[in-house]
């Protein structure tokens, strides 16, 4: 297992979603990606739609000033 890293904290959705989707696209089943992100829509939709996707989220983090650590497994 490697733990990969993503930072989307300047991106607005949807394009927050599909940067997280085609990094989980290139990584090992297993694998952890860790996105960084601002709250409101990034932070409600990016963990909700990688678990409908299939993946599983193993926490969120609130990193302060408005930015979240998301961990999602492949």
């Amino acid at each position: 297992m490697a733990v990969h890293q993503i930072d989307i904290t300047r991106d607005c959705c949807p394009l927050t979603y599909v940067k997280v989707k085609a990094r989980l696209y290139a990584l090992e089943t297993g694998d952890v990606l860790e996105v960084l992100l601002k709250g409101g829509e990034p932070l409600e939709n990016v963990p909700a739609t990688a678990v409908r996707d299939g993946h599983a989220v193993l926490g969120v983090e609130s990193r302060g000033g408005g930015i979240h650590l998301v961990r999602i497994r492949k």
